[in-house]
């Protein structure tokens, strides 16, 4: 198979290509495409003729999303839409990554599939209105929700605690719930999606759920850094856009593909980052 990856500098692109995937990679970072570029885009796919259009790439700045509402959308719903119209041009499918953010964050059990959607800031209706475009403009489509993404490299979540940590003490928040994904593991779990041909929409995230000061300290244990951390509210860190306070994710979907225990990718990664 060969796939065209829109998005190929971010986490998941980098994790992807890591991969080492049995499929030729045409890889397109936002430099070499602009997705919310019609005509490039139709370029880039006639020029590839991929068999699949993989879609990672995304406006994530969530609280400057609130500012930047044309910005999210021209990256989070008009691109994915071009996207899945170029692919259902060619009678190709496509795979569109969203995010659990899409929840209001209003119950107290995991979100499946089938769970009703509803965003509560600028970043979180863009990708929803992306998701819905995928939908409506390829039939052939797999739309992936997973959350809180990290990987060995960018800008993310884990790095930023482990170079705080080095710095002193630290307050992280215990009061939001989600499900922590190491790339790679999101990355693999992709490549068994894309071989089943079974269209629709799948939570992919690690399995199990904690908060980001729980997160925090099975970072710093793994990492050996003896560092002080305590919990924190929320609102002790106002922010711009409002986040969902339960986020976790669970999977009803067939075939039922699952990711590693979110703990095994946290220890992945403080192993990559000790080599």
């Amino acid at each position: 198979m060969r796939i065209l990856l829109a998005g190929a500098g971010g986490q998941l692109g980098r994790a992807l290509l890591a991969a080492r995937l049995p499929h030729e990679i045409l890889a397109l970072d936002h430099g070499r495409l602009d997705i919310a570029d019609l005509a490039a885009v139709r370029e880039a796919v006639e020029a590839g003729t991929p068999d699949l259009l993989l879609n990672a790439a995304a406006y994530n700045a969530v609280d400057r999303a609130e500012i930047e509402r044309e910005a999210a959308y021209r990256a989070n719903a008009l691109g994915p839409r071009n996207l899945a119209l170029a692919a259902a041009e060619r009678g190709i499918p496509i795979l569109h990554v969203s995010t659990d953010y899409v929840f209001d964050g209003s119950q107290r059990h995991p979100y499946h599939e089938y769970d009703a959607p509803r965003p509560l800031s600028v970043y979180a209706a863009s990708k929803l209105a992306g998701e819905r475009a995928v939908r409506e403009t390829n039939p052939r489509h797999y739309v992936v929700r997973t959350a809180w993404l990290y990987h060995s490299e960018g800008s993310n979540f884990p790095l930023t605690i482990l170079d705080r940590a080095r710095k002193g003490p630290l307050r992280v928040v215990a009061d939001q719930h989600g499900s922590p994904t190491y790339a790679p593991h999101l990355a693999a779990a992709i490549g068994q999606l894309v071989e089943t041909g079974a269209y629709g929409t799948y939570h992919l995230a690690g399995c199990g759920g904690t908060t980001w000061f729980e997160l925090a300290r099975a970072l710093l244990l793994a990492a050996r850094l003896d560092a002080h951390v305590e919990p924190a509210q929320a609102t002790d860190f106002p922010r711009p856009a409002p986040r969902p306070a339960y986020s976790v994710l669970t999977t009803l979907q067939e075939p039922r593909i699952l990711l590693p225990p979110w703990q095994e990718g946290v220890d992945e990664l403080a192993r990559a980052l000790r080599r």
